[in-house]
């Protein structure tokens, strides 16, 4: 059984991450995906994300295509989650391209390319700015 890892914030979810998502469960049998925490969010952007942790594991959680859901609450960690859940395939978006090659000696690592003109960080600034 070949395990898939990925990572990701998954606020304001939208197609792009289903297709990454879709994606990565097509390099193996098992997804297991890790939700950024909502105080990892906020360290990592200075923000906390528009939808709780608890809930965007739960979107996470209800596709058919994942497997597993659980907290990622350090950057620092993703080699210890990649041991811990057994993971033969790392998977991440392009837009982290060569950032996680330091795993190689203890998985396969593959970057999918983004769902062009598709950014969550885009989706809240247009929100935003129609509300003012």
């Amino acid at each position: 059984m070949k395990r898939v890892i990925t990572f990701g914030t998954f606020d304001v979810f939208h197609v792009g991450h289903v297709r990454i998502l879709e994606r990565a469960r097509e390099l193996g049998d098992c997804l297991i995906v890790g939700v950024s925490s909502d105080a990892l969010n906020f360290s990592k952007k200075g923000r906390t994300p528009i939808y709780s942790q608890e809930d965007r594991k739960k979107i996470i959680s209800s596709l058919q295509f994942v497997d597993e859901v659980f907290f990622e609450e350090s950057l620092e960690l993703k080699g210890d989650y990649i041991e811990q859940f057994k993971a033969d395939v790392l998977v991440m978006g392009d837009d982290w391209q060569g950032k996680f090659d330091n795993f190689r000696s203890q998985c396969e690592v593959v970057y999918l390319p983004r769902t062009p003109s598709i950014s969550t960080t885009e989706i809240i600034e247009v929100v935003r700015s129609t509300e003012r």
